[in-house]
């Protein structure tokens, strides 16, 4: 293309190191006026997110030309200086195209922003810090890194299993980079985008209301196989919870017979004390950053009132007041925020109050909420976006649960299950919105939801829906759904992903065209709604729940991170006769299903 002309690359490929390649790029740069005196060279390195066995992989050829194409091609001699790959330079910085529609008075019109992304490439020590590290998502996902981490394989009847990350987003899902010559797609792993976070990599801590430690909550959670259990229980007995945060007007009283780890004293106190846990556990294990993230039990909504939790400065001193109707998941929060660690909430009640945005706002700490969406709410987000988008109208959407883990035990109390059902409910909504064909302004399908508690079911969540719709000419068409969830299963991957897209996020910025600040992501990170069920959003922009929607937002800021054009499906090289009888002239006799099918 046009950067050849400009830029003479060479690429070699240099095994300095065991684990990972280096990349030496040497260009001869020349000025726009071709001018000799401006001619200079530039010898610049960095380190592939990638091992060596990753380079089996063709798709990491495809992303080494890519990013290589994307400098020489976007950058003048002088941009490039500025950015030039060295190994003291941590960053990644390209140019793209953001394209949108602006619709004023029924006036449709293009619109093309310029923008520059930076991306920090050094991925620092991260701990995590889970509430509720001995409920059964904070053990699994402990157990989960340490398994991975050995590459732990256990026998189960059905053979040998062995450890991974099925279910993460990131991590076990791949995008498409784009088509060879002949047009047929090529993929390449999610985390060979960026530098990303690995879950083997984080330290791993937090609270808990109960004592017991991490090998013994494994077990009574019975979530994983007992041979994985047995190899695990050494790496994880001598982890214990740290003392948290009990305020029992939040949650059901029946959590009161494992609540024997409790911090005591005022609000206050108590918020100064996980302040210090934070501070701690930063210091002992020399960590550049730590994240924490809720996944303890659901809790009551919190009454928003007037000079009690709507700006920063009344929640923090509501907290020192000892006010009522200041939660433990927001005295987490506010802590997190105010030592400057990301905040994720994956349980549905309202968190995030008013203040506690506004306080994010004011430090600039990032935030992300509400409830992890694994299992039912998230098939419910691909069927609703099905009906609607096929011009089918639902009428009824009926939603069934019984699960008989400590989730189920604490929602079995009204206040706690008004949450869950609130964060369920509203997932539809951006769906039915979308279609004014199908809907009028205010109408909405009948929505029930109901959660009971059965013990003996224990982590083996059952979900049973029935979608009843409204079809052509009058009639009707139901579609019943049983969906069996492995509720921690299905949780603990999202609890990973969360982690590495809020890392990831801090680490990039951006820049429009002519501006001279960059700028960081909204404080509301809403990125990251793929994994949840009721996004929180920054103030003025619109929820979107549509799981397609949602990931291919992720996957197009990640492409937006290399400089790549935003995907789409439109695969116009195999619409017109041209375009495939070119592509068929570069077969070379090899022969593929696509090219058979063309």
């Amino acid at each position: 293309g046009e950067w050849r002309s400009k830029w003479n690359i060479f690429f070699v490929l240099n095994r300095r190191q065991r684990c990972f390649v280096r990349l030496v790029v040497i260009a001869r740069c020349k000025s726009i006026d071709e001018s000799p005196v401006m001619s200079s060279l530039i010898e610049s390195r960095f380190h592939l997110p990638c091992e060596l066995d990753a380079l089996r992989s063709p798709s990491i050829g495809y992303f080494i030309a890519a990013a290589i194409q994307c400098y020489c091609s976007v950058f003048t001699p002088s941009q490039l200086f500025s950015y030039q790959l060295t190994e003291s330079c941590l960053h990644l910085a390209l140019l793209c195209s953001y394209d949108t529609t602006i619709v004023e008075d029924n006036v449709v019109k293009p619109q093309q922003t310029k923008m520059q992304f930076k991306t920090d490439r050094k991925v620092g020590k991260t701990g995590v810090m889970l509430i509720g590290l001995g409920g059964n998502n904070g053990c699994t996902c402990v157990a989960g890194a340490i398994a991975n981490k050995l590459s732990l394989t256990w026998e189960t009847k059905e053979g040998t299993k062995t450890s991974n990350y099925w279910g993460s987003l990131l991590l076990s899902s791949t995008v498409k980079l784009g088509n060879d010559r002949q047009g047929n797609s090529i993929y390449t792993p999610m985390s060979n985008m960026l530098p990303l976070l690995n879950p083997n990599d984080i330290v791993w801590g937090g609270w808990d209301i109960n004592s017991l430690n991490l090998g013994d909550a494994m077990k009574r959670s019975k979530v994983l196989d007992y041979d994985l259990q047995t190899k695990l229980y050494p790496y994880m007995k001598d982890i214990v919870p740290l003392p948290s945060i009990y305020f029992p007007d939040f949650i059901a009283a029946n959590q009161g017979e494992r609540a024997n780890n409790v911090l005591s004293g005022t609000k206050q106190e108590q918020m100064e004390k996980i302040r210090q846990d934070i501070r701690d556990f930063k210091a002992k294990n020399a960590l550049d950053q730590v994240i924490l993230l809720w996944t303890a039990n659901t809790e009551r909504f919190s009454a928003v009132e007037e000079g009690v939790n709507d700006t920063a400065e009344n929640i923090l001193r509501s907290i020192e007041m000892g006010e009522a109707e200041v939660s433990a998941s927001t005295v987490f929060a506010v802590a997190s925020i105010l030592e400057g660690c990301t905040f994720i909430n994956g349980s549905p009640q309202n968190t995030f109050v008013p203040g506690v945005i506004e306080l994010a706002r004011q430090k600039k700490v990032f935030i992300a909420g509400d409830d992890f969406k694994s299992g039912q709410t998230k098939m419910k987000s691909v069927m609703v976006d099905f009906l609607v988008s096929a011009g089918i109208k639902p009428v009824s959407i009926v939603s069934y649960n019984h699960l008989g883990n400590n989730d189920g035990k604490n929602l079995s109390a009204p206040s706690q299950f008004r949450s869950k059902e609130i964060s369920k409910s509203n997932v539809v909504d951006d769906m039915v919105a979308s279609n004014r064909i199908l809907f009028e302004e205010d109408e909405h399908p009948d929505h029930i939801v109901v959660i009971k508690y059965c013990p003996y079911v224990a982590d083996s969540k059952r979900a049973m829906d029935e979608y009843t719709s409204e079809i052509f000419m009058g009639g009707k068409n139901t579609i019943v759904m049983h969906n069996t969830c492995e509720d921690s299963l299905l949780a603990t991957p999202l609890i990973y992903d969360l982690v590495i897209l809020g890392e990831l996020c801090a680490r990039v910025t951006v820049k429009r065209d002519n501006e001279s600040e960059w700028e960081s992501f909204h404080p509301v990170l809403s990125l990251l709604s793929y994994m949840l069920k009721a996004p929180l959003v920054p103030d003025g922009a619109p929820v979107v729940n549509a799981l397609f929607s949602q990931r291919c937002a992720i996957v197009n800021f990640m492409r937006a991170c290399l400089g790549l054009a935003p995907d789409n499906h439109m695969t116009l090289e195999h619409r017109f006769e041209s375009t495939l009888a070119a592509m068929k002239g570069g077969e070379n006799g090899h022969s593929t299903k696509k090219r058979r099918l063309a």
